[in-house]
């Protein structure tokens, strides 16, 4: 979804594939200073994004900022055994699109600021996570806030909490899978509430790990605060009733399919933001 100066850009696709703007929908759009909002849901909308700014530079258009919700391959951010650096050639391509200014919601890692020409970084989980505590009633004082690994509690490391959690995964380098999880860091006896925070999760294995080992260390009610969730959030395990996550709070950053009827079971589990009114009250 592409949206221009908040109006949703329109597109219409031939039986071939190919695709067409439809130019009536941004006319009379354009402002001294003009906004295209990207919500990558598939590569198509790379295509997308391209046709519109080539036709608002040959219409004459100035001063064009573009805000990604997040940044597509954000987790291609390295070549390792060869592998293609899939985030860089990303980059290179919103770069070739000569934005006047890009911001990038929540990035994943520092690679996609170092990557992206005149690029400024939301990070919309600090005022987000101010929003959960009110309503978790959290209690700073005896309360906790746990990063799942390293590079979350480095990333949030300005959140500059008093109760801070971090896990250290270890992982099956050879499967990819997670073998076991330590939480680093001391809690009171009986400890009540804890908020996981971190960017990004896909079905949420990591999240279900660590909920399950709070939940062992005697932890009664786990909250999970992520950035950007994708649509695979419905599919895994992270929103059933087995779920040590007592919620999820999140943003439609991704998000596509949560009007979906098979999804209204998890409404109790599952808390969205709209990314568009966080922007503007940000």
């Amino acid at each position: 979804m592409i949206k221009l100066n908040g109006k949703e850009v329109e597109y219409k696709t031939f039986p071939n594939g190919e695709t067409m703007l439809v130019h009536e929908s941004v006319k009379d759009l354009g402002y001294v200073v003009n906004e295209v909002l990207f919500k990558y849901e598939n590569d198509s909308d790379l295509i997308k994004l391209m046709f519109l700014k080539k036709y608002l530079d040959a219409l004459g258009w100035g001063n064009i900022d573009l805000v990604i919700t997040y940044m597509p391959y954000s987790r291609m951010d390295r070549s390792e055994n060869s592998s293609p650096f899939t985030l860089k050639y990303v980059s290179e391509f919103i770069n070739s699109l000569k934005f006047q200014d890009v911001t990038v919601i929540e990035p994943h890692s520092d690679v996609t600021p170092a990557l992206l020409n005149g690029v400024s970084s939301n990070y919309i989980n600090f005022d987000l996570v101010k929003r959960v505590m009110k309503e978790v009633n959290f209690n700073s004082q005896t309360d906790y806030i746990m990063f799942p690994d390293n590079g979350a509690a480095k990333r949030y490391s300005k959140m500059k909490v008093k109760n801070e959690l971090i896990g250290h995964k270890q992982r099956n380098f050879e499967t990819g899978k997670i073998e076991s999880l330590e939480v680093i860091g001391s809690f009171i006896e009986n400890p009540d509430k804890v908020i996981i925070v971190d960017d990004l999760s896909s079905y949420g294995g990591t999240f279900m790990m660590s909920g399950k080992k709070l939940k062992d260390l005697g932890f009664k009610e786990i909250y999970l605060l992520i950035g950007h969730a994708e649509n695979s959030v419905f599919k895994g395990h992270l929103l059933t009733e087995e779920s040590p996550i007592t919620k999820v709070f999140t943003t439609d950053s991704i998000l596509t399919e949560q009007d979906n009827w098979e999804n209204k079971k998890y409404e109790d589990k599952i808390k969205i933001y709209s990314i568009e009114d966080l922007l503007i009250n940000n």
